[in-house]
């Protein structure tokens, strides 16, 4: 069995992390609807971004092409810009 290849911090996905990561604690209505309802699917997006965010932000690259999809740098962009779209068609 070979040795894990090194990776090191990806600091865009860490970044997008870290930002969600603050954005949510310090003003949690980001992820409710205008009338102060949850937005499920906006908080599942958001959450699915910041999860991704940390887990390639600190260098952790999953084995399992699944999980390796899921929580890669891509991940983390293509969650947030449907998090984006879906506030910009909610709003429109």
């Amino acid at each position: 069995m070979s040795a894990p290849a090194p990776t090191s911090l990806h600091w865009p996905s860490l970044t997008a992390g870290l930002v969600l990561m603050l954005a949510g604690t310090a003003y949690p209505l980001v992820f409710a609807r205008p009338d102060g309802h949850a937005d499920h699917g906006l908080a599942l997006l958001l959450f699915w971004a910041m999860s991704a965010g940390f887990v390639r932000g600190v260098g952790f690259i999953p084995r399992h092409r699944a999980w390796r999809g899921l929580f890669s740098g891509w991940a983390c962009l293509a969650a947030i810009a449907l998090a984006a779209l879906s506030v910009g068609l909610r709003a429109g």
